[in-house]
């Protein structure tokens, strides 16, 4: 394995550890809330801070490290991470906890968003033998294959990070558990130091270059729909279990079943919509939305059949596996001229469409029930459909507009 490989996956590692970290307390705040001695809604500031402060400092933590050796910001950040989980692992006091929440949360949308700059950069250039893919020449593709495979550490640690995390909790203790993602950072951050070259930055971007992608009315219109997209996944993915339970009539280890199920459908569906991109990265972008409303409803017209569901929820995880890379590669055309700040972008209001899809998904099932999920989800697919039409209608008028000469005198 050439050593550029060896070092894509220790990054995927990284955003392994990252998101065990992130999530894997989702599954133990029962205990920490005991552990701790707080209220279970006190303890739910864990999660919620978390990803509150990814939403509102994501862009400018990556601007401020912009001009930084890429390397030492890696192995940084996810020396943050390591240190974390050892302090959840040793504190009894909630206050030292929430604090060691926020701090990782800062160095997050750095990291990922590093990463995948890092990742497709390395995979761009020529190998160690100096050589060039006469297939890939610009190497787009191997680019592509870069990011895929460092955002299948996202689905491997939705798969199995979050379910290890609980089970550890459960069976041993709940400091093995934050040991565990401890030990994942801490050999993420050796594996950087150890295989990822020295990456200083040469000309640095100005920030207001960095900026300036944000006055374009078209970049707004990708970040839309990345919102959209973010909701229409997570509106009703966030209540995966509750419809399962309601609607279907699943036991909790049936939906445990159903969750690492969805999550291997998820690692897989990762790559298969990564060879898609390469392919026609507009058709797969646009289909995505539409692939969402399609699933949507078919869980609802499944939805109080046992069996049917169990496939359904396989249908679904592969769809659902989609939203990170086919989103990010969306958004990173707009910004291809400063990544890790569109990276970042990318972090931050994909957040906040978690945010919102999960408020409205609460919404929709207290208003009208949980049977009528689903359809939370369909209506923000086909809003973010409508923008990236409206998105490429732009396209194709400055297309048009540009082959307008005007008559020289």
């Amino acid at each position: 394995m050439r050593k550029t490989s060896a070092a894509v996956l220790v990054l995927a590692l990284g955003v392994f550890g990252i998101i065990t970290t992130e999530m894997g307390i989702v599954g133990v705040l029962p205990q920490l809330s005991a552990e701790l001695g707080v209220q279970p809604s006190t303890a739910g500031w864990l999660v919620g801070a978390f990803a509150l402060v990814i939403a509102v400092t994501g862009p400018f933590t990556t601007l401020l490290a912009s001009g930084i050796n890429r390397k030492k910001v890696l192995a940084a950040a996810i020396a943050v991470f390591a240190l974390s989980n050892a302090v959840y692992a040793l504190t009894t006091q909630y206050e030292v906890m929430l604090a060691f929440r926020i701090i990782p949360a800062i160095f997050h949308p750095v990291f990922f968003s590093v990463a995948l700059a890092t990742a497709a950069r390395m995979a761009m250039s020529k190998d160690s033998e100096g050589t060039a893919d006469t297939e890939d020449p610009d190497g787009s593709k191997a680019a592509t294959r870069a990011t895929t495979t460092v955002f299948a550490g996202v689905t491997v640690g939705f798969a199995f990070g979050v379910p290890l995390t609980s089970y550890l909790a459960e069976h041993l203790s709940l400091s093995t558990s934050f040991w565990f993602a401890a030990l994942v950072n801490l050999i993420a951050f050796l594996g950087i130091l150890r295989l990822l070259p020295d990456m200083p930055v040469g000309q640095r971007v100005s920030y207001g270059t960095q900026l300036s992608v944000l006055k374009q009315s078209r970049m707004w219109l990708t970040i839309t729909s990345v919102v959209f997209v973010f909701a229409s996944m997570f509106s009703v993915y966030g209540y995966f279990a509750e419809y399962l339970g309601e609607v279907t009539g699943m036991n909790g280890s049936w939906v445990s079943a159903m969750l690492m199920a969805f999550g291997i459908v998820m690692f897989l569906g990762n790559f298969a919509f990564g060879s898609l991109l390469q392919r026609n990265l507009t058709r797969t972008a646009l289909a995505y939305p539409v692939l969402c409303l399609l699933v949507y409803v078919l869980v609802y017209a499944i939805g109080p059949r046992f069996a049917p569901m169990v496939v359904g929820v396989l249908v679904w995880g592969a769809v659902h596996s989609g939203g990170l890379i086919v989103t990010q590669s969306w958004l990173g055309r707009d910004a291809r001229d400063v990544p890790e700040f569109g990276n970042s972008l990318f972090i931050s209001f994909s957040n906040l469409g978690i945010t919102l899809g999960t408020a409205v998904g609460g919404w929709v099932i207290s208003s009208a029930g949980t049977r009528q999920l689903p359809w939370a989800g369909a209506g923000f697919a086909v809003a973010a459909l409508v923008v990236m039409l409206v998105r490429l209608s732009l396209d194709r008028a400055g297309k048009r507009a540009s082959r307008i000469e005007p008559v020289p005198a």
